[in-house]
């Protein structure tokens, strides 16, 4: 709930380019995914809820801030194919969950999710301090995200 809730106040962070406390708060609410993913795993607390709806905040957060950010930024085409690939897997475990199957994140798709959160990263820290240096770094992380997302839509065997 906690990512559901800040997402926004990330995403106005960044449009009105306070990349310091964006990149400060996207690091802060990322974070929580690991956190609440090893509490539920350690407490035997896995809901149908949590599967669900884990990932689409993920998405949500990672979503708002390729438009906010990454299409402007760095390159258009890029941040729509992460975009494209989100909504894909959202559609496809909607799909699933509608045909009885509850489809959770595999390490393909974590190992995607935090590619993509290093990619947000650094481009915020190459806007907040201006390093350009870094959108390079920042854009092979998403290309290698995007390749780790299909990998993923291959295996999750809707």
């Amino acid at each position: 709930m906690v990512r559901f809730l800040t997402t926004p106040i990330v995403l106005y962070l960044l449009l009105v380019e306070e990349y310091q406390w964006g990149l400060l708060l996207f690091l802060l609410v990322a974070s929580t995914d690991a956190i609440d993913g090893a509490l539920a795993r350690t407490r035997n607390q896995i809901t149908d809820w949590g599967r669900l709806y884990d990932p689409l905040a993920d998405k949500l957060l990672i979503g708002s801030v390729v438009f906010a950010v990454v299409v402007r930024e760095l390159d258009m085409v890029l941040g729509l194919s992460i975009v494209s690939v989100e909504v894909v897997i959202i559609g496809l475990a909607w799909y699933g969950r509608a045909h009885g199957r509850v489809v959770q994140a595999n390490a393909w798709g974590k190992v995607k999710m935090w590619l993509q959160v290093i990619g947000v990263a650094l481009l915020l820290l190459g806007l907040a301090f201006g390093v350009p240096e870094v959108f390079p770094v920042s854009q092979a992380s998403f290309v290698l995200a995007i390749i780790f997302a299909l990998v993923s839509l291959v295996t999750y065997g809707i």
